[in-house]
């Protein structure tokens, strides 16, 4: 019996870290959004940088310890090095549920969302095997022998997992889990379906007794059912705040919104034209490759020039910081702006060029791959 429960929990264990870390590895670069996340709460800015750096060095790690505990290697090590990240995570995961920090964990990227809480509960499950694994880490047996292979099997999990990682950080992700996601028709997932159930929200007012100094927060439907309203000792203090009761439907998309420098909404007219146009994202001037970005400039310019065709640059940053990059590169797409978070899910890349018809994403590209302008005629506008 105790020879099953260590294999159960050793291909469990194994298989799901293994998987985990492939996932965030498809997309190391949103990984690396999640861990700012992170590093901000818990004051730790100065990571921001490396985070794209440190994320795919654990999807790495998962996927080695991972790979490393199937085949039974090392045991002593791996087993060690698991119960320390799953120590670790559990009390990550513990801290954003309890003070409800990051709404989402992150990890299983965006494939498997998951709340804080069952994170937390996923955690915990692993946490109880792992410690199993560790106390009979004794009684793991290798299933490879030979010295030789199993060097061989740790050379191929390190190269494979980082090979792996760099590919899609440089490229864009394999599959594609975002709402952005080619196909995807953008209006549509903006959209609310009629009769739908929204979200429920109570209106909490704080109020404060002006004799005793004492302080309560009443919901507006026990602030009339009391009747304290009609008591002169209490007041409301400040502005009344909205306590959400109940989750309603929520698009897939619901964070979109697109200005111009003077905050005039675009969002409509830019995303549902019914003609091809590209859609250059820059989600930070500061950090984008200004090289690319000027490629992709003369894309646009040649796409308007031949065919007629509007292009238009995303950005989160302040109107001055693109005045100044138009003039260095001499931007001829037009200049709107949008928050990051929305850009960062359009495409993993800074900068990344987005063809759209009609609402719909038809191909997006990470400026290592973007087509030629001669490309993108011969496949999309020449028919």
């Amino acid at each position: 019996m105790n020879k099953i429960v260590l294999n159960f929990a050793r291909i469990f264990v194994g298989v799901l870290f293994i998987f985990s870390g492939l996932i965030k590895a498809n997309d190391p670069l949103g990984f690396g959004y999640k861990l700012q996340e992170y590093f901000e709460v818990f004051h730790m800015p100065f990571l921001s940088g490396f985070a794209t750096g440190i994320a795919i060095f654990l999807c790495v790690l998962e996927i080695v310890l991972g790979g490393l505990l199937l085949l039974g290697l090392w045991s002593k090590k791996v087993t060690t090095g698991l119960l320390g990240i799953i120590v670790f995570f559990t009390f990550l995961t513990f801290v954003s549920a309890v003070f409800k920090v990051v709404t989402s964990c992150g990890c299983f990227g965006d494939a498997i969302p998951l709340t804080p809480w069952q994170s937390f509960m996923k955690d915990i499950v692993l946490l109880v095997l792992i410690v199993y694994l560790f106390i009979y880490r004794d009684k793991i047996n290798p299933l490879v022998q030979s010295v030789k292979a199993q060097r061989a099997w740790l050379g191929f999990l390190l190269v494979g997992s980082l090979a792996f990682s760099l590919v899609t950080y440089s490229r864009q992700p394999f599959v594609d889990f975002l709402p952005y996601k080619v196909g995807a028709n953008l209006p549509e997932l903006m959209k609310i379906p009629e009769g739908a159930v929204l979200d429920e929200y109570l209106i909490m007012y704080n109020l404060e007794n002006k004799k005793t100094g004492e302080k309560k927060q009443l919901s507006d439907k026990d602030y009339l059912k009391t009747e304290i309203w009609k008591d002169e000792n209490w007041e409301i203090v400040g502005d009344p705040d909205k306590k959400l009761v109940k989750k309603g439907f929520e698009p897939k998309i619901k964070d979109l919104f697109i200005s111009d420098a003077s905050g005039t909404d675009y969002t409509k007219e830019l995303i549902e034209n019914p003609y091809y146009n590209l859609v250059i994202v820059a989600y930070n001037l500061g950090d984008t490759n200004e090289k690319a970005l000027a490629e992709l400039n003369v894309i646009a310019f040649k796409a308007a020039q031949e065919y007629n065709l509007r292009t238009v640059l995303l950005t989160s940053n302040s109107a001055q910081d693109a005045d100044a990059l138009s003039k260095r590169i001499k931007l001829f797409a037009e200049v709107f702006y949008a928050d990051a978070v929305p850009l960062k899910s359009m495409v993993r890349a800074n900068p990344g060029l987005l063809l759209l018809k009609n609402g719909t994403v038809i191909n997006k590209w990470h400026y290592n791959q973007a087509p030629s302008f001669e490309e993108l005629a011969k496949q999309y506008f020449d028919k």
